[in-house]
Formats: structure tokens, C-alpha cells, sequence
């Protein structure tokens, strides 16, 4: 087996976060567009991209529960593939059905890679394991900024019928993965023999996960309902799709950096002041956005993007938090907060996707920005519980 340094493998595994996270940023600033070539509502692309985060997100614990039970990196490899192949064919489909099809199966993909790659990330963290899985956080919404910006450029000025053409930088970082990144020593990795339902049972009663669980799905409302309805807002102003997929990446961007920063923060300001300002922030600032959009809209375009370094910006203390509680489950937990809350606000985007066209999309996004608010006083059990547990 070949010998590594500690930082190979995460650095590796930082770069397919970036890659992966590419693609599965690519539909959402042209998914107008890809509707208006298809001749569907915006209410139905809703549900599309729902389907997307469903088959990206909500299966994450399942496959997390599978990855935390071998010692090959069978995921990583194959996750990376499916994702670089189908979501690139998806916008240059020319039936509903493929289109659907082709997200479904890229989905797959990114939901196989994301388990194993968090649980990975923190077996061969060798220090300051939250500083690390902020920064692999931080890569992973990078590049999920990025997507906007190539797949909006790609639509523009070459077409969608080019799209294909973007799978390549994912299967190329897939093939040098397979040689390039070590296999997982015998001493790190070990397989388990934990049942499916105990693992999933120890999980779901555990009330500290619950409640970490609940603000991962929280903050998630925030940025998927924005991400997912905002383009259309945009396309009805006017706006072009590079501008729409720019507006997007500065606002996953500063996720990304909100990610990063939130160890520094954390430190300055304490773990439950992070949790509180990254729930109830969020409100006043969509409504300055929703007051701001139609005549100062590069202000408003400012605000958005601070929002969304703000909802990030308690994520890789979440992430770090409940894998804390049952380290055992790693790859399961990292399963259930990184992509668990993702499925199920992805059920409910089909929901709020119909009340945006029924009642206006900035009405709806000011009232989903009130829920965070709302369930804000967990944090305060959350810590209660950390208290007890201590004593």
C-alpha cells in the first residue's frame, strides 16, 4: 500500500468536494431557461430541481450507513463519476422525461460521494478537526458557487445543446482520485458490524442530534428556497443567465467563506451565539432585500449575497457537533446534516414552488426567512443538553 503523508488525502478529498459540488451547482441559474426550452412551468422545474436534492440529499444517511461499513472508497470514485456524466447531459435534453432522468442518476452521484468523503475527511484530520471540516465545507460551496457561473456561461454563449462537454474536468479529477489518493489503512478504517436500524435508531432518539438535525434543515430552507426561486425572479426582471449564474456564486461563494471563517468566529464569539446569529439574521435581511430589489438592485444583490454567508456560517459547527455525539456513525451523521436536510427541504420546495407562483416569489421567501427565527430558542436546549451531558 502506498505510503502518504497525513495531508494527501485530505487535500485530495478537498479537491472532489470542489469538483463534485460543481455540477450540482450548475442547474439551478439555468433551470429558467431549460424550462423555457422545454415549455414548462416554473412550478414543475421546482419540482424537478426538488427531485434533484431529494436524490442527493435525502438517501446520504443510507449510503453513509453503507460507506461507514467498507473500507474501500468505492463512493468517492463512483459518486464523481455519476455526477460529472449526468447532470452535464441534463440541460441538453430535448424531452422532459431524459431531462428528469439524467438529474435523477447525477444526484445519485453526489449522494454517493458526500458520506464517505465527510466521514474520510475527519479520519485523517490529524488537528483542530472543526478548522478542517470548515475548510472541506468551504471547498464544497466554492465549488457549488462555481457551477452557477460555468453552466450560465457555457448556456450563454455556447448553447445548452455544449453542456456535455462540462463532464470532463469531473472524470478527469475522478481518474487521477484513483491513483492519487491512498487507500484507507487497515488502522483507520475498520469495518464495522453495526446494524442498519440500530444505527439509524441510536440517531434519530438521540435529542442532541435532533435538535442539530433541525437547524441543518433550517439553514437549508434558507438557501435552497433562495437559490431555486430567485433565478426566476431574475429572468421576469431581464437578466441574463451569466448574471443571474454571477449573483449565485457571490452568494454560495461567501457560504463558502462563511464556512471557512466560522471556526474564527466561533472562537470570538462562542458556539451558541454562531447558531443564533445564523438563524434570526436571516429575516431582517430578506426584507431589506424584498425592499431593495426593484430600485437599488445591486444593493439588494449585496444583501443577498451577505445572506448567504451568514446561513453558512454555522455549518461546520453543526457538521462537527453531531459527529461528536456518536463518532462511531461518522459518514452516517455527516449523511443525515449534510445531505438528510437538504431531502427534506427538497419535499417541501415543490410546495413553496407552487405558492411562488400563486402568491409571488418575494412573499414567500419573507415568510419561509421566519421560520429560522421561529425554532432559534432550540439552541438554547441544544446547549442545556451539552451542560447536562457534562455534568
Amino acid at each position: 500500500m502506498r505510503n502518504f503523508t497525513p495531508k494527501h488525502p485530505v487535500l485530495w478529498l478537498n479537491q472532489a468536494h470542489l469538483v463534485n459540488d460543481i455540477y450540482t451547482g450548475m442547474l439551478n441559474p439555468i433551470m429558467p431557461f431549460i424550462a423555457g426550452k422545454l415549455g414548462i412551468s416554473m412550478a414543475f422545474a421546482t419540482v424537478i430541481l426538488s427531485l434533484s436534492h431529494i436524490f442527493s440529499s435525502l438517501l446520504q444517511p443510507l449510503f453513509g450507513f453503507f460507506a461507514d461499513n467498507i473500507v474501500k472508497r468505492v463512493f468517492i470514485f463512483w459518486g464523481l463519476i455519476f455526477t460529472s456524466i449526468f447532470i452535464s447531459l441534463a440541460p441538453a435534453s430535448h424531452d422532459v422525461w431524459i431531462l428528469i432522468l439524467c438529474i435523477i442518476l447525477g444526484s445519485l452521484g453526489s449522494s454517493f460521494f458526500h458520506p464517505q468523503a465527510l466521514g474520510l475527511i475527519v479520519k485523517f484530520a490529524q488537528s483542530d478537526k472543526a478548522k478542517i471540516m470548515g475548510i472541506f465545507i468551504a471547498m464544497g460551496s466554492i465549488g457549488f458557487s462555481l457551477g452557477p457561473v460555468l453552466s450560465a456561461c457555457v448556456a450563454q454563449f455556447l448553447g445548452l445543446k455544449n453542456m456535455p462537454f462540462l463532464c470532463i474536468p469531473g472524470l478527469f479529477t475522478a481518474f487521477m482520485m484513483f491513483f492519487l489518493v491512498p487507500k484507507i489503512p487497515a488502522v483507520i478504517s475498520q469495518k464495522s458490524n453495526m446494524k442498519f436500524i440500530d444505527a439509524f435508531g441510536d440517531i434519530l432518539k438521540n435529542k442532541k442530534l435532533q435538535i442539530l438535525i433541525t437547524i441543518a434543515i433550517l439553514k437549508t430552507l434558507i438557501t435552497t428556497s433562495c437559490s431555486i426561486l430567485l433565478p426566476f425572479l431574475w429572468k421576469s426582471m431581464g437578466y441574463k443567465p451569466f448574471y443571474i449564474g454571477c449573483i449565485l456564486f457571490g452568494f454560495i461563494f461567501a457560504g463558502g467563506l462563511g464556512s471557512a471563517l466560522s471556526r474564527y468566529f466561533e472562537k470570538k464569539a462562542g458556539t451558541a451565539n454562531i447558531f443564533y446569529m445564523s438563524m434570526t439574521s436571516t429575516l431582517p435581511l430578506m426584507i431589506l432585500f424584498a425592499l431593495t430589489y426593484r430600485t437599488l438592485p445591486h444593493l439588494s444583490e449585496a444583501i443577498f449575497i451577505l445572506i448567504g454567508f451568514i446561513t453558512m456560517l454555522a455549518q461546520p459547527v453543526t457538521m462537527v457537533m453531531a459527529q461528536g455525539v456518536l463518532p462511531q456513525y461518522k459518514s452516517i451523521i455527516g449523511g443525515f446534516i449534510n445531505g438528510f436536510s437538504w431531502g427534506i427541504v427538497a419535499i417541501f420546495m415543490s410546495a413553496i414552488g407552487f405558492a411562488a407562483q400563486a402568491k409571488g416569489i418575494i412573499p414567500v421567501l419573507v415568510t419561509v426567512s421566519v421560520v429560522p427565527v421561529l425554532f432559534s430558542r432550540l439552541v438554547r436546549y441544544l446547549f442545556i443538553e451539552h451542560e447536562s451531558s457534562e455534568a
